[in-house]
């Protein structure tokens, strides 16, 4: 297996097709270690000089060759655009890297395109077939992250409809207009019913009486990973008012 083939000719292939806070933002969602620097003086991109760390950094690390490979693939499938798919198989197969590994991740959970955080939590209960737990882990983290950024120590329904309401401290536009405050409500009733449709049953019933199927989970993380980037653009403002 030639990592540094991946690393030299994906970095190469990859630098005017992404940024480089979209390949530090995959790797972060993805791996759990620090990046190292590996100095190549033929790299002129820092885009493709960071997906030239990543890679090596990996190669280092303790695993499985196989859990290796898994990590390998889910994070160039992230920051490879569809148009050079083709072209990067072709490098890893060259590179003699196991596409096996990943073929679930990426034909089923990488086609939905996913919020970093799902990527981060759910990716490897995913891939055990651990559909129940992917869901309620990807609930828990919204939650806890919601209350982070409000700076509001309310849990679940009542955390959400707190703080997403129209007087609420995460506005997600100017509310000035009936159409931003029905986006407002909106997000604030999605972001509840969460909570009392996926989070309160996953954190209340057993497994096996609550059964959630890989297409339910699928679409459960879908509607998560669009709360993601809803809270993403929310700003924190408490009116003196409130």
């Amino acid at each position: 297996m030639n990592y540094r083939l991946v690393a030299n000719q994906i970095g190469d292939l990859l630098k005017y097709a992404t940024t480089y806070n979209e390949i530090e933002r995959a790797a972060k969602s993805i791996f759990t270690f620090q990046k190292e620097k590996f100095p190549n003086d033929s790299i002129t991109s820092v885009r493709a000089q960071a997906f030239h760390d990543w890679v090596l950094t990996l190669a280092k690390q303790s695993m499985t060759n196989e859990d290796r490979n898994d990590l390998l693939v889910q994070f160039v499938s992230i920051v490879t655009p569809e148009d050079l798919e083709n072209d990067v198989d072709k490098i890893l197969k060259k590179a003699k890297i196991d596409l096996k590994v990943g073929s679930v991740i990426s034909d089923d959970f990488m086609s939905r395109n996913f919020h970093e955080e799902i990527h981060k939590h759910c990716r490897k209960l995913f891939i055990q077939e651990n559909y129940f737990h992917a869901v309620f882990e990807a609930a828990k983290v919204y939650n806890k992250l919601v209350q982070k950024k409000s700076q509001n120590q309310r849990d679940g329904q009542g955390l959400m409809l707190d703080v997403f309401s129209l007087k609420g401290v995460l506005k997600l536009n100017t509310g000035r207009t009936q159409t931003e405050k029905n986006v407002q409500e909106s997000v604030k009733f999605l972001s509840a019913g969460l909570m009392q449709a996926m989070r309160n049953p996953t954190a209340h019933e057993p497994a096996l009486d609550w059964p959630i199927s890989k297409e339910d989970c699928l679409d459960m993380l879908s509607f998560i990973s669009y709360l993601f980037r809803q809270l993403d653009k929310a700003i924190y403002f408490k009116s003196t008012a409130n």
